[in-house]
């Protein structure tokens, strides 16, 4: 079985304006989203074998909470930093195990969402969890296919 785990970033602070995009924190409402939904994902026994994380702060700090909750330690992939739904699907399938979370950011977040759900998930919101699984072991398959199925939870 293949299962690709796709995580928004926490709300950011958009704070200073001065602040580059990459260095931007989470927010009260990032904070508390995060680790609400890295409990609850962890409540539902899926395991990871790894868990990708672009190296902007808001998406690293988010990467932590997950990684924290199901016992992984984040990798950092300064490529899914606004990286394209492609980019973050050869990601996942280039690490070569059967189970991988991608916490990144938004349109490619979205767009890849949306074209493994068949439509059915319109927007990837701030802290949104997306989840597929194949019955193939071979993302070759997995990323030429639709997923057998699928879940979403929003914070």
């Amino acid at each position: 079985m293949t299962t690709l785990v796709l995580v928004r970033h926490a709300k950011s602070d958009w704070g200073s304006p001065s602040l580059d995009d990459h260095d931007r924190p989470l927010n009260a409402r990032g904070m508390r989203d995060a680790p609400a939904s890295a409990a609850r994902l962890a409540q539902t026994g899926l395991r990871l074998d790894a868990l990708l994380s672009s190296t902007a702060l808001r998406a690293r700090t988010t990467a932590g909470f997950f990684g924290a909750a199901l016992g992984l330690e984040p990798e950092l992939d300064p490529g899914l930093y606004g990286a394209p739904a492609s980019a973050l699907l050869a990601a996942a399938a280039a690490r070569g195990v059967d189970a991988v979370m991608v916490v990144a950011h938004d349109p490619g977040m979205t767009v890849l969402a949306e074209r493994l759900s068949g439509g059915g998930i319109g927007h990837m919101t701030t802290c949104a969890v997306a989840t597929f699984r194949w019955e193939t072991p071979d993302w070759d398959v997995a990323t030429a296919v639709d997923p057998d199925e699928w879940s979403f939870d929003t914070p």
